[in-house]
């Protein structure tokens, strides 16, 4: 019997891959089988390297930089079978009214235009049955006090994410978004985040934030072939926070 999602002979290119849910990612696909290019602003050729792939130093921010990455990767392997959107930041804690055009452009350059670019110049490179995953948020979904720029340019994703999958069917390329809340990684550490790790911990019905290696695997899922007719869709790694509220959140608003 074959291996259920089996990634051996593909080639898979992450953005974001150096650290968190990217590297996570990376470890992930490689150890199915797929070789991967892992790229991000900080290097890891080491780590590339360990999972038999390689690494290319990149910003998604710039078109150019990621138009060099995907060409690099189609140089290397010949082909991009799966190119996972995760590169991502957040800058500014604020309310909407005190969010400066800064933050937003900040985050629509890495966490929007990123995706843009990633499939843009990407898709020349794969062939039918390829997949792309675009890393987006459960920000994404609903609206999240102090985090205006950051959700706005997650809501945006989702959109890209549903326009490229109904333009790129015709070429058999899936694409699909997955909406985590926060995440163990240094970004959701970072200092300004803790009143929002607070508050999942307690709204989020499993009591916890996720894990990298537990967003990886919905990734994994969404990359392989057997899933070829997922398309268009966003799915949540959330511990059920969309579907509302943990009943000890419930219980403590009740009493209060």
């Amino acid at each position: 019997m074959n291996h259920f999602f089996n990634l051996n002979g593909k080639v898979a290119v992450i953005t974001g891959g150096t650290s968190g849910i990217g590297a996570a990612t990376a470890e992930r696909l490689a150890n199915a089988g797929a070789t991967v290019v892992v790229a991000g602003r900080k290097n890891a050729q080491e780590f590339a390297e360990r999972l038999g792939g390689s690494f290319v130093k990149t910003d998604v921010s710039d078109e150019t930089s990621v138009k060099n990455l995907m060409a690099v990767a189609h140089d290397l392997y010949g082909k991009i079978d799966i190119l996972v959107n995760c590169a991502g930041v957040n800058r500014g804690y604020n309310t909407l009214l005190e969010s400066e055009q800064e933050d937003f452009d900040f985050n629509f350059k890495v966490n929007t235009m990123g995706v843009v670019f990633g499939i843009k110049h990407a898709t020349p490179y794969m062939p039918t049955g390829g997949s792309i995953v675009n890393v987006a948020s459960a920000a994404g979904m609903q609206g999240v006090p102090y985090l205006a720029p950051y959700v706005s340019s997650k809501w945006a994703v989702l959109g890209i994410t549903r326009t490229a999958a109904l333009e790129l069917g015709v070429q058999n390329i899936r694409v699909n978004a997955i909406c985590p809340t926060s995440v163990d990684t240094p970004m959701a550490r970072a200092e300004g985040g803790e009143p929002q790790l607070r508050m999942e911990q307690k709204a989020v019905p499993l009591g916890r934030i996720a894990e990298p290696e537990e967003v990886a695997a919905i990734i994994h899922f969404l990359s392989a072939p057997d899933c070829a007719f997922v398309n268009g869709q966003t799915i949540g790694v959330d511990g059920g926070f969309t579907a509302g509220m943990s009943i000890n959140a419930y219980n403590c608003l009740a009493e209060s």
